[in-house]
């Protein structure tokens, strides 16, 4: 019987610690920062299957597609449950591990066999071609890659994704290359943003959201993008067949946040920046009980607890704290590795919760007898 597997991830949602240590987004809007009052005449009716027009040539300029290549989600989890459903239903997926957990048990939900490329803290999460390459068999429908990778942070270079796609295309010719880009646009400062794989060719189809970058996660909007007609109209008729369509609210809510978007950055990409700045500091301050792979854009890393910590008293000492992280085993990393989310709090809150941690850590170390 087809069933999703329970993640512990999950708990991201229901409780709200003191400190929040284990979220991976940036600063949340609120609906005074959108309203407008147009938006007091919009008409709650249906909206449309592929999703509002205004909300689509605004994504498509974004990513310098057409409109008609874009298909607005409810989030970006919808969008990869649905092209889980379309491409992977009882066939092949190779994808990575760690990952995105809700990811892979949209793959394994519908069936699929999913193979997997490890990938560990000990190489910084590199993503090498020639790995993905020597997974893919002709059964292989679907690679599903993030990049940067949650919960790394890490980026997959474009020159990779290239490798992957010609190998594809000897390989496994009908398979379509997914890429989750939701943090892509989460740089540093002044950072350059790095390239889409949309223009590898029609195989590709990205997806993203206004959750991670925007801080707009209640709106649940999301997105998949790809140049391939045939993979776009399959796409509108599954999401008919499962919400019929999207919130014509929480749409042109999301119109407005494109309308507002170089704002809104340009006061995210500072905070990313002096987050990560300030969670460097902490690392290197605590570097005799851990260390950590530096992100390269997004808004969480990953951090090791050195050999000298007890992770169960690690763990009962962040809950005494009030400390939540986000850990390895969530991820199929390993146990002594959690994810840190340093873009959520305020600055004030995040040294604080910094603070915390590093009694937490103290609190840890093993004792010579």
């Amino acid at each position: 019987m087809a069933n999703f597997v329970r993640n512990p991830i999950q708990t991201l949602s229901d409780t709200h610690p003191q400190y929040d240590l284990g979220e991976s987004y940036g600063p949340e809007l609120r609906l005074a920062d959108l309203l407008t009052p147009e938006l007091g005449e919009l008409e709650l009716g249906y909206g449309t299957s592929q999703g509002d027009p205004r909300l689509r040539a605004a994504i498509a300029k974004a990513h310098q597609v057409e409109p008609d290549q874009v298909v607005v989600t409810i989030g970006g989890q919808h969008a990869l449950f649905l092209l889980a459903f379309l491409i992977a239903d009882h066939g092949q997926v190779v994808t990575t591990a760690p990952l995105f957990p809700i990811a892979r048990n949209a793959c394994e939900a519908v069936g699929a066999e999913v193979r997997v490329v490890p990938l560990s803290f000990d190489t910084g999460y590199q993503l090498q071609a020639a790995d993905v390459i020597a997974q893919l068999t002709p059964d292989t429908n679907l690679v599903s890659l993030a990049s940067p990778q949650n919960p790394s942070g890490v980026a997959v270079p474009l020159s990779v994704f290239r490798e992957v796609y010609d190998a594809m295309a000897t390989i496994c010719p009908a398979a379509y290359l997914l890429v989750d880009d939701t943090y892509r646009i989460a740089s540093y400062g002044d950072d350059a943003i790095a390239e889409s794989a949309l223009a590898l060719g029609d195989k590709v189809v990205t997806v993203a959201s206004l959750s991670k970058c925007h801080g707009a996660a209640g709106l649940r909007v999301g997105w998949a993008i790809s140049t391939d007609k045939d993979l776009v109209d399959r796409l509108v008729t599954a999401k008919f067949s499962t919400v019929v369509t999207g919130s014509p609210l929480t749409e042109a809510l999301a119109v407005r946040v494109f309308e507002l978007q170089d704002e809104i950055l340009a006061v995210r990409r500072p905070w990313l920046a002096e987050a990560v700045a300030t969670t460097e500091e902490w690392v290197q301050a605590n570097a005799d009980l851990i260390e950590w792979i530096r992100p390269d854009a997004g808004a969480l890393c990953c951090v090791r607890l050195r050999p000298q910590l007890d992770l169960t008293s690690f763990r009962a000492a962040t809950d005494e704290l009030g400390v939540r992280l986000s850990e390895g085993e969530w991820f199929t990393d390993e146990a002594r590795v959690f994810r840190l989310g340093f873009g959520f709090p305020p600055p004030v809150e995040l040294k604080a919760g910094l603070d915390a941690l590093t009694t937490a850590l103290h609190k840890a170390v093993r004792r010579a007898d």
